[in-house]
């Protein structure tokens, strides 16, 4: 698919979702199977630039997208959603703005302008899923810590920038080059936090699908998901999609700071990954990395009635760490019975891929319809939690309950 085909791809999808626009309201529209407290705390807000979201937390802002949007491949930029860990949010001026590239690894360090990173080097397009680790937290089973997600924290945009390969050549890297460590703008209130820089294997920041985007879905990058520019390090959960980027360093050996040595860590051989981050690896636990292949059902909603004889059409999104989806099948009764739905187009191969699958409601009562996605690489998705304390990777297979009569 080239480029000229993704991007009239992508306006039809925006219009769509712009169309769908999901309505203000004070509840918000979460999915049974969360903790109870949620549903008293968590309320529709507009940020800046954004539509209504589901608002989680504040301080930091933390805000997910309405399932509705996934009706269709392309997330539109103002329903995506908010992921910060610390609550100082600089509102970056592109004019003054610099990205610093060097570090120790380094041979010729650099300092680049917006404009420098724009015009002088190459700039590609990707289609990429940008999911927080943490997506579905909330349905962990006992509870577990941190904030809990549903399944709106994340989102599949059109993504545009120069590799961060590209970058990085630039700086003459040395040989000895283990991780690329990177910094953005924001950081904490207190002292004592420890600010939110993440590190990259080289293999993974020199891979030509890793970029630093400038451009979303055909415009700048949104304030609130990292203007002027990000990370987008297709395939991988977006712990390493640093926002409002600031600081690229070279590193001769594992960085070892809170937010890579302390979290976003699973057991070892606990999940089906390929990729891994040998470096920062330990006996007991090792960084999360891609994610692993997943599907949601988009509508209809949870407790939707139809008339009995009436069409139900289930429309959903499935995706996965890069291995692309070779199938998608729903279950209208509860998974006794499964049928292969119909694919949407491929926009490659880290994108969301649509689904859709028709029904005649027929007999009265409760229906239970799910979806269970398979990637390329034969992984599928599973019927009962693989538990984690930190609750990541929970891609079982989930019901959505319509009413029919």
């Amino acid at each position: 698919m080239d480029r000229r085909t993704v991007l009239q791809g992508l306006g039809g999808a925006i219009g769509l979702a712009s169309m769908r626009g999901f309505a203000h309201a004070a509840e918000a529209p979460l999915s049974a199977g969360l903790p109870e407290g949620l549903y008293a705390t968590a309320t529709m807000e507009t940020l800046p630039g954004k539509r209504p979201l589901i608002r989680l937390t504040t301080r930091p802002p933390n805000y997910e997208t309405p399932l509705s949007y996934f009706a269709d491949s392309i997330t539109p930029n103002d329903a995506f959603f908010v992921r910060y860990h610390l609550a100082q949010i600089p509102q970056v001026n592109a004019a003054t703005w610099r990205l610093n590239v060097g570090g120790e690894g380094a041979a010729a360090p650099f300092s680049l302008t917006l404009n420098e990173l724009e015009m002088n080097f190459e700039q590609v397009d990707i289609a990429a899923v940008c999911q927080c680790s943490g997506n579905r937290r909330g349905f962990s089973n006992p509870h577990v810590p941190g904030v809990q997600w549903s399944s709106g924290a994340m989102g599949n945009a059109l993504w545009r920038g120069p590799r961060l390969k590209d970058v990085l050549a630039r700086a003459q890297l040395r040989s000895e080059v283990v991780e690329i460590v990177l910094d953005g703008a924001d950081s904490a209130p207190l002292s004592d936090t420890p600010d939110f820089v993440k590190s990259l294997p080289l293999a993974k920041a020199i891979d030509d699908n890793t970029i630093i985007a400038l451009r979303m879905n055909g415009q700048p990058l949104p304030h609130y998901n990292g203007f002027p520019a990000r990370l987008v390090v297709p395939g991988w959960t977006a712990t390493y999609w640093m926002k409002h980027l600031i600081s690229i360093q070279a590193a001769t050996r594992p960085y070892d700071g809170f937010w890579m040595r302390g979290a976003y860590r699973i057991p070892n051989n606990m999940f089906p990954v390929v990729q891994r981050f040998l470096s920062q690896e330990t006996a007991a636990n090792t960084p999360i990395t891609e994610m692993v292949v997943n599907s949601v059902i988009a509508s209809p909603n949870e407790g939707q009635r139809f008339r009995t004889g009436e069409r139900v059409d289930v429309r959903g999104v499935a995706w996965d760490g890069g291995y692309g989806i070779a199938r998608v099948e729903v279950s209208v009764d509860g998974g006794m019975s499964w049928r292969e739905a119909t694919l949407g187009p491929d926009a490659g191969r880290f994108a969301f891929r649509s689904f859709t699958y028709g029904f005649m409601a027929d007999v009265q009562g409760a229906r239970r319809i799910m979806a269970k996605a398979t990637n390329r690489i034969g992984q599928t998705q599973v019927d009962t939690l693989i538990f984690n304390p930190a609750g990541y990777h929970n891609n079982v297979v989930r019901a959505t309950t319509i009413m029919i009569g």
